[in-house]
C-alpha cells in the first residue's frame, strides 16, 4: 500500500478529520481476507482432522530442534505456543503431530482459493498480498449483490470454507488500511472472525489500543521511538501531528506521512493504485540459510550454485544486469556483522562466466575467512532487458554465442527433466546445497 503513495507533506488536517475522503467516485468498500494458520489448516484439512481441536506443527524435523515452525493450529496457540516459535520452544509434555511442509500443496490450496474469489469478484479488484492473504475492493459489487460489505465478506469465508474446508477471518474498512487493521486486530476477538471499521470506529476503538506492534507498519523500533518522544498510542501521534508535524518528519522523515495518516485511519492507496503501479527499478535476488557453519572454501561453492542459477533465470526472463551484490551472515554467536558489497560489471549482462567470476572476485575480497558462514544472498541489480546488451573491445562475440547455446540448452534440460539432471561436478561435493534446494520452494520441501 504504501509504495503507491505520493507524497504531501503539509496536508492540511482538516481532510484527516474529515476521514480523508476524497471526490473520487462512491463510498469505498474494501474486504482483507486471511486464511487462518493456512499451513497448519490445509495439513489438517488433508488429514480429516479439525485445526481448531488438532495439536499441529508444520516444520521440518530433520533440520534440528531449532528449526522454525511455518505454521501451528488455532488448538496450540490457544494453549500458549507462539506462531513461528521453533521446535524446542514448544513445551516438552505437550503431545503433538508434526507435519513435514508441503510448500507445492499450500500453492496449489492458495490457487484453489483465489479461483473462488473470483467467482464473486473481478481479478482487477483483487491484490494478493501473500499466498494466505489478500485484499478485495468491493464498491463496485455491493448493489449487484444487495449486500454491505461485512455480509459479502461472510458469504467469501463460507464459500472458501464449503469448498476447501479452511477457515478465514476478514477485515472490512472504507480503505485499505483499515480493513487491514480490522482484520489484524478486531477480527481475531470476534466470533464470526471479522472486524469491521471505518474512520470514526478507529478512533473509537483503537485510537488507545496497545501495544502499537499490532499495528500494521510498525515494528518494535518505530515503538521504541515513538516511546522515546512519548507517543504510545495511535491517538498520541494523531495529536501530536496537530502541532509537530514538523518533528514527526524530522524524526522518521518520509515515513512521517504514512504514520501520520495512519494515526487518523486515513489510507489515500486504492485498488486502482495499485493496480498501476510499477517500479522504476528492477531486481532478481537468492538467498539461504546454511544448516550449519561453513567454512568460506564451502560457502563459495554455494555462491557458485546461486550465481548460475541466477544467470540461468535471467536468460529464460531475457533480462540482463547491471551489477550483483552479495551479503555473507556469520554465526550470530561469535558476534560477527554480516559483510556485503557489490560489483560493477561494466554493462549490462546475463554472461554466466561473467557474473560467476566477478560475484566470486568480490567474495574473495570481503569475507571473513576465520568465521563460520551461515547464511548468504546475492542480487542482480538494475535489471534490464537483454536488448540492452552491449559488446566491448574485450568481448569476443562468438565466445558469447556459444555460452548463450549452452545457457539455453541447460534451461531446456531442466524444463523437461529438472534442475537435477544437469548439474557441475562440485555439486556433488558434501557441502553443496544445489541437489537439496532444487527439490525445495522457497527453501521448504515441495
Amino acid at each position: 500500500m504504501a509504495s503507491c503513495r505520493k507524497s504531501k507533506k503539509g496536508r492540511k488536517e482538516v481532510n484527516r478529520k474529515k476521514g480523508g475522503k476524497k471526490a473520487r467516485g462512491m463510498e469505498q468498500a474494501y474486504i482483507c481476507i486471511d486464511l487462518k494458520s493456512f499451513y497448519a489448516s490445509v495439513e489438517c484439512v488433508e488429514r480429516g482432522l479439525d485445526p481448531f481441536t488438532t495439536d499441529l506443527v508444520v516444520a521440518d524435523p530433520d533440520r534440528s530442534r531449532s528449526t522454525i515452525c511455518l505454521a501451528i493450529t488455532p488448538a496450540m496457540k490457544k494453549k500458549g505456543v507462539k506462531n513461528r516459535c521453533r521446535m524446542h520452544e514448544i513445551p516438552p509434555d505437550l503431545e503433538f503431530i508434526t507435519a513435514r511442509p508441503r510448500m507445492q500443496l499450500y500453492i496449489d490450496y492458495s490457487a484453489w482459493i483465489y479461483s473462488i474469489y473470483l467467482q464473486f469478484v473481478s481479478e482487477e479488484d483483487i491484490h494478493v498480498y501473500s499466498i494466505d492473504e489478500c485484499f478485495i475492493d468491493v464498491s463496485s459489487y455491493l448493489e449487484l449483490y444487495g449486500k454491505d460489505a461485512k455480509e459479502l465478506a461472510c458469504d467469501l469465508m463460507q464459500a472458501v470454507f464449503r469448498e476447501t474446508g479452511i477457515t478465514a477471518s476478514a477485515g472490512v474498512g472504507t480503505n485499505l488500511y483499515l480493513a487491514k487493521i480490522a482484520m489484524d486486530i478486531l477480527a481475531k476477538h470476534s466470533m464470526d472472525h471479522i472486524g469491521v471499521l471505518d474512520e470514526r470506529s478507529f478512533r473509537e476503538k483503537l485510537w488507545r489500543h496497545r501495544p502499537l506492534t499490532d499495528f500494521w507498519r510498525i515494528g518494535a523500533g518505530t515503538e521504541r521511538r515513538l516511546a522515546s518522544v512519548g507517543l504510545y498510542t495511535m491517538e498520541d501521534v494523531a495529536r501530536a501531528s496537530l502541532t509537530s508535524e514538523d518533528f514527526l518528519w524530522k524524526q522518521f522523515g518520509v515515513d512521517a506521512e504514512l504514520l501520520i495518516d495512519h494515526a487518523w485511519g486515513v489510507e489515500t492507496c486504492r485498488m486502482e493504485d495499485i493496480k498501476k503501479y510499477s517500479t522504476k527499478s528492477h531486481s532478481l535476488s537468492s538467498g539461504q540459510i546454511l544448516m550449519r557453519n561453513y567454512t568460506w572454501q564451502e560457502a563459495l561453492v554455494v555462491l557458485k550454485e546461486m550465481t548460475e542459477l541466477l544467470t540461468l533465470d535471467l536468460v529464460s526472463r531475457h533480462l540482463a544486469t547491471e551489477s550483483c551484490s552479495i551479503w555473507i551472515c556469520y554465526d550470530h554467536r561469535q558476534g560477527t556483522a554480516p559483510t556485503g558489497g557489490t560489483v560493477n560489471l561494466g554493462h549490462a549482462t546475463n554472461s554466466t562466466n561473467r557474473i560467476r567470476n566477478a560475484v566470486e572476485g568480490l567474495y574473495r575480497t570481503i569475507v571473513r575467512r576465520e568465521q563460520g558462514i551461515r547464511r548468504l544472498m546475492i542480487c542482480a541489480n538494475k535489471v534490464v532487458s537483454e536488448g540492452y546488451i552491449q559488446y566491448d573491445l574485450f568481448t569476443d562475440p562468438a565466445e558469447l554465442d556459444r555460452e548463450r547455446s549452452l545457457q539455453e540448452a541447460i534451461l531446456k534440460v531442466h524444463s523437461r527433466y529438472g534442475r537435477n539432471a544437469v548439474m557441475r561436478g562440485s555439486s556433488m561435493l558434501s557441502c553443496s546445497t544445489y541437489q537439496e534446494r532444487n527439490q525445495q520452494i522457497g527453501g521448504h520441501r515441495a
